[in-house]
């Protein structure tokens, strides 16, 4: 009697283990094609990463060369704001303030040398630059 017994818990077990796993199959297979298919791998999500850091760093450099230059420092000093402290808030900038103003002061840098800019010209833009950056910043 006691054989049944066992026997018959096992064979509700092994019958309740099936069902379920017939059950749950379907389930599983979806969710894993649909995690699948909106998955970024985490190779690809590095890469990103990567990129988006250097991308970020070389404007924050190209900013910083560019309000480092002696004729930026001059109209800083003109305008009665510390250098330091405006080239230390660029990396405060968010992203898209950073990718515009430095390609704003690449455009400003090869007009200047392309002889299209004045002295002048280039003292207001680097003030406007000044400007955003401070303005940016308190915000």
């Amino acid at each position: 009697m006691q054989s049944r017994r066992t026997f018959s818990c096992v064979t509700r077990a092994f019958a309740t283990a099936a069902l379920l796993s017939f059950l749950a199959s379907p389930v599983l297979q979806a969710q894993q094609a649909g995690e699948a298919a909106h998955l970024v791998s985490p190779n690809q999500l590095q890469q990103q990463v990567k990129t988006a850091s250097a991308s970020r760093q070389a404007d924050i450099e190209n900013l910083t060369r560019f309000l480092s230059s002696s004729t930026a420092e001059k109209a800083m000093r003109d305008a009665n704001v510390d250098p330091v402290q405006v080239r230390s808030a660029i990396p405060t900038l968010s992203n898209q303030e950073l990718a515009s103003l430095s390609q704003r002061a690449t455009r400003a840098q090869q007009a200047f040398a392309a002889g299209t800019l004045s002295n002048n010209d280039l003292l207001i833009i680097i003030l406007i630059l000044v400007v955003v950056i401070l303005i940016a910043v308190i915000h």
